[in-house]
């Protein structure tokens, strides 16, 4: 059953919606009250129970591994780039509507995005599980093959594993309703998508327009070749993305180039201006930029041209800084040229990320407890295997699960990637744990991080995050001062000097027309290599892919030249 349960929602202040929080809770201190003062025995039992009901989900989750295979190796044929991941929303809401959850399409402006929600007794407390869906242009790659092998060469894969996380979430989550159904206990089950997270295009929309507005703790889940969970403020920049749009006038370029006005020359300008800007810049800072549109032939002055650019620094202040520096360079540009700005839009945002301290140590402790899957030495081969070939080290896959990670030093920090997770963070609790369903030794956003992702090895890893993630749920909804623990850390540690200020505007809309023509490029052609779980027990058996697969012979200087990733 299809339903719009966010239309018109009211949204709250964060003090009325502490207010909120605090009196749903109210229900889960009595419980404790009465815990304390009843004799030890009740505690224990309580206890017990958990206990109980935890080594009941580790063993339903097992049971399904093959679900989290299916799951994995499903998503991973798919390979769908940002904002046009439909194969993907049919096919994982086909699967929740089918266990009872209610889904509602195309939330926060964005076709592809959807949540599906499921509620038991008082619905409280609500618990929001995310993973990100979205694939990599040009990373297509034969799974289980430790060198570069696509099956269709320079389309869109899964070069970052983000075909994994929603195996890990969904697994958990529906064998906890079950439990649910079975213990009566309260609570209300959301899972969402993260969409476009490889253009930052989708999180900053879901807070603005309401999505989380009654969510008590979001737990978000990203593919690594290990487990990890941190709390505080941790790695990676704030950003935004933004596209700068000129117009001029065209003229035959031989014959009469004066009396045109080219917007490829304003680009060109505004870019090598902020390559003399970038000696000014702090270390930590990230700044990138591609040409989208510079004109339609040689012989015609460019009317219209756009560069995108991502920005990137340690906080929202200083991000806003670049992103006004280069709209004076844009002003200049146009001047310049004679040109004119047409557009400055922003595209996508994030920032920063501050994950909540009760809920890391409560995954903390359910990691240690699920620890890393047990590796074959085909599974190691096959990592051993591309580190050979791509030059890095020879380590294989981790075999010890790393400890609780705390804040890191700001002032310290020289910088790295982004995820717009960090706009959730700042307005409920939130962790993101990570889950060992890939290899280490790839250069991310590559071809060579898809290999293991639809192998034992990415079904073995989300196999444990469901684990993990199940046990964590269970914490959530039958220990309610670990959720009180995780509002009061939010509201008197992590926002005790801090106000979350959008990058986007309430009129800014997502950039949903993002990929539309490499999909429409592609998408008919990787169709025939959709996985089929109808006729192949795995994705390397559709694919008669003898796993691992390693090249046996020595590499030349030159093959091995043509192996290594670019790593711009």
């Amino acid at each position: 059953m299809l339903t719009s349960h966010h239309q018109g929602c009211v949204r709250l202040s964060r003090k009325e919606k502490l207010t909120v929080h605090r009196s749903r809770f109210s229900q889960y201190l009595v419980v404790f009250f009465i815990t304390i003062f009843v004799p030890v025995g009740l505690g224990a039992q309580a206890d017990a129970r958990m206990q109980g009901l935890k080594d009941e989900a580790l063993q339903m989750v097992e049971e399904d591994a093959k679900m989290v295979q299916e799951i994995v190796d499903m998503l991973f044929s798919f390979g769908e780039l940002g904002f046009q991941e439909f194969e993907t929303q049919r096919y994982l809401t086909g699967i929740l509507e089918d266990h009872g959850f209610e889904i509602e399409l195309g939330v926060a402006g964005m076709p592809s995005a959807w949540t599906a929600r499921w509620s038991n007794g008082s619905g409280s407390p609500v618990i929001a599980l995310g993973s990100d869906v979205d694939g990599i242009p040009q990373s297509n790659q034969k799974p289980g093959v430790a060198y570069r092998d696509p099956i269709l060469s320079m389309a869109p894969g899964h070069g970052e594993g983000h075909n994994s996380g929603q195996a890990v979430n969904i697994v958990a989550a529906l064998n906890v309703k079950e439990l649910m159904e079975r213990e009566d206990i309260d609570g209300t089950l959301m899972i969402w998508p993260g969409i476009a997270e490889e253009q930052l295009g989708s999180k900053a929309f879901f807070v603005r327009d309401g999505v989380f507005d009654d969510v008590d703790v979001n737990l978000f889940t990203h593919v690594s070749s290990n487990f990890s969970v941190t709390w505080g403020h941790t790695s990676g920049n704030a950003l935004v993305s933004a596209q700068f749009r000129f117009t001029g006038e065209t003229a035959h370029s031989a014959g009469s180039p004066w009396r045109g006005k080219s917007a490829l020359d304003a680009i060109m300008l505004l870019a090598q201006a902020w390559e003399y800007k970038r000696e000014h810049l702090r270390p930590p800072q990230r700044s990138h930029y591609i040409i989208v549109e510079g004109g339609d032939q040689p012989n015609v002055v460019p009317q219209t041209a756009t560069i995108w650019f991502y920005f990137r620094e340690v906080d929202y202040p200083r991000v806003v800084e670049m992103y006004d520096a280069a709209k004076l360079m844009a002003r200049g540009a146009a001047m310049m040229t004679g040109t004119e700005i047409d557009t400055i839009m922003t595209v996508g945002s994030a920032w920063n990320r501050h994950f909540s301290k009760p809920v890391a140590e409560v995954t903390q402790m359910n990691i240690e407890r699920v620890g890393l899957p047990e590796w074959s030495g085909e599974d190691v081969a096959l990592a051993n295997g591309l580190q050979r070939d791509l030059g890095q080290e020879e380590r294989g896959l981790p075999t010890q699960v790393p400890p609780l990670r705390g804040p890191i030093n700001l002032a310290n920090y020289s910088g790295g990637g982004s995820d717009d997770i960090g706009d959730v963070s700042w307005n409920m609790p939130t962790i993101t744990m990570r889950y060992p369903a890939n290899m280490p030794g790839g250069p991310g956003h590559n071809w060579a991080n898809g290999i293991a992702m639809a192998t034992p090895i990415a079904h073995k890893g989300s196999l444990a995050g469901a684990k993990v993630q199940a046990l964590t749920l269970l914490d959530l909804f039958l220990d309610g001062q670990t959720v009180e623990a995780a509002w009061d850390y939010f509201n008197d540690v992590q926002m005790a000097d801090m106000t979350y200020t959008p990058f986007i505007t309430p009129d800014d809309k997502p950039a949903i027309w993002l990929n539309e023509g490499i999909m429409a490029q592609w998408r008919e052609r990787m169709r025939p290599f959709y996985y089929d779980p109808s006729r192949y027990d795995t994705y390397l058996e559709q694919l008669g892919i003898e796993y691992p697969t390693i090249r046996t012979r020595p590499i030349s200087e030159d093959a091995l030249g043509r192996s290594v990733p670019n790593r711009h």
